[in-house]
């Protein structure tokens, strides 16, 4: 994009990983063909080149996996929790010895930039592993009672725009509790999941206590589906979170599902511009906006409505779109052909409904899967992109007059994951953040995350939360 500073390229090296020509399924410990041999590929967005060959999972693997980790329960769940912590802080500390290939590897497979695989991905990874290792042995302490006691199998389902995060924001409580786990990573970004199956094996750590099957859909439901599963965890699509609440009605089965959102970033006319800006583009623009929990949907007090948007655009007119291994590059790629498709749908449907449609002067590369940030003006709560998750790099802007009328604009959507508030003044915040039903409400900045904070969502962005101590609760019999 055009930029007042030229950049040399600094390109991450691409030689800190080594990628086999293919992968199979980790299960009891081993990496074993599928049942059926099938296999998939797996390709990078922005190049479009293929990284690996996948073995495909399906129904008989996914009982072989269960049947793994239903036997490999019994020891594990018996260790004490001390003993358990020990395998956790060794998962923790070779992930941060293997930081810079697993940054580079996760770029490569899921398209957004190293800086954030780098500075964002991987350390909070670690940290969740470091966390819940110290969780291990105080589950008494916990606040769930004397001797909880871990449930089983958990059967995990985590998706592509966050692969080694999601993966760590469900296996860590889960070991920590005593569980044993079967995870189906998204089938674009397979590969950092195989590569923590080789962490585990680095670990240690006793074989079928983790199990990876990458695969389409149908692993994933039969992953959900299997009678020997004790707790299902999903993040990803509220329609696919609805057909596994379907599955596991009238089940025994343990549910947390984090699904979609459509996050309501709020600024009031005391907020300090600049640093809303840098927020609001964090909100939005982070990971391409592939981020369940973006902030979407910009509410700006209308006496300031142009002056933050003259201030958005001239930032946004700096961000650097192209290789995601560049360390100076802001903006990477679409995940997928797929995802890529959506979203250009939902802007073209966004500009015929009537909605003002700007980008930044901006070169596409030629290859891969690439989307200029977008930025939607004369906005209402009735246009598409006011309403649906686009899961991209575009924001939809509306103006309020009150903070009543903010909350009412912010709470109008089917989803209730985030929001943020931008003032100076604290008793708004709190007056504000009150009123939210949002799981997770950032006050002057976005996109915060920690391990000791719980995430998730209300009505359509699901139920059950993720992180801190409220994490622990969904992998105990309490």
């Amino acid at each position: 994009m055009a930029s007042v500073f030229e950049y040399a390229p600094a390109p991450e090296s691409r030689a800190v990983v080594d990628i086999a020509p293919s992968y199979g399924l980790f299960i009891d410990g081993e990496f074993v063909e599928a049942a059926e041999g099938k296999v998939f590929k797996t390709v990078s967005p922005a190049t479009e080149e293929v990284l690996a060959e996948i073995a495909q999972a399906g129904e008989a693997d996914v009982d072989r996996a269960v049947k793994a980790a239903h036997k490999a329960f019994e020891k594990w769940s018996a260790l004490p929790g001390a003993e358990r912590a020990k395998y956790l802080f060794r998962i923790a500390r070779i992930i941060q010895e293997r930081s810079r290939e697993l940054a580079v590897l996760e770029t490569l497979d899921n398209g957004k930039p190293i800086k954030e695989t780098r500075d964002a991905d991987l350390p909070l990874v670690a940290a969740h592993f470091f966390y819940y290792a110290g969780w291990a042995d105080k589950l008494d302490h916990a606040g769930y009672g004397a001797n909880p006691r871990p449930l089983g199998v958990a059967g995990q389902v985590i998706p592509w725009n966050f692969p080694l995060l999601m993966l760590a924001w469900k296996i860590a409580p889960a070991l920590a509790t005593g569980n044993t786990v079967v995870l189906k990573p998204a089938e674009t970004t397979p590969l950092s999941a195989l590569f923590f199956a080789d962490i585990c094996r680095q670990a240690g750590l006793p074989k079928g206590v983790v199990n990876i099957l990458p695969g389409y859909g149908d692993a994933g439901a039969a992953v959900v589906a299997h009678p020997d599963v004790n707790k299902v965890a999903f993040t990803g699509s509220t329609a696919v979170g609805k057909e596994i609440a379907r599955t596991v009605a009238g089940t025994r089965k343990k549910v947390t599902l984090e699904l979609g959102g459509k996050g309501a970033n709020i600024v009031f006319d005391d907020a300090p511009i600049d640093q809303a800006v840098e927020g609001i583009v964090n909100g939005i623009f982070f990971n391409q906006g592939q981020v369940c929990c973006a902030g979407s949907r910009l509410l700006v007090q209308e006496s300031i409505q142009d002056e933050l948007l003259d201030s958005l655009k001239r930032r946004l007119s700096t961000l650097r779109l192209g290789d995601p291994l560049d360390k100076n590059t802001d903006i990477g790629a679409i995940n997928s052909e797929e995802q890529l498709t959506r979203i250009t749908s939902l802007v073209e449907q966004g500009e015929a409904e009537g909605a003002e449609r700007w980008s930044p002067a901006c070169e596409l590369p030629e290859s891969g899967y690439w989307f200029a940030p977008t930025l939607f003006t004369n906005v209402t709560q009735a246009h598409t992109v006011a309403r649906d998750e686009i899961f991209g790099p575009v924001l939809s802007v509306l103006t309020f007059r009150t903070p009543d009328e903010a909350v009412a604009k912010a709470n109008n959507t089917p989803y209730g994951l985030s929001a943020g508030i931008w003032t100076e003044k604290g008793s708004r915040i709190l007056a504000v953040a009150n009123k939210l039903r949002a799981g997770v409400v950032w006050s002057n900045t976005f996109n915060k995350f920690d391990p000791t904070s719980p995430f998730g969502g209300y009505k359509e962005s699901g139920f059950g939360r993720e992180g801190g101590r409220h994490g622990l609760e969904a992998y105990l019999d309490v």
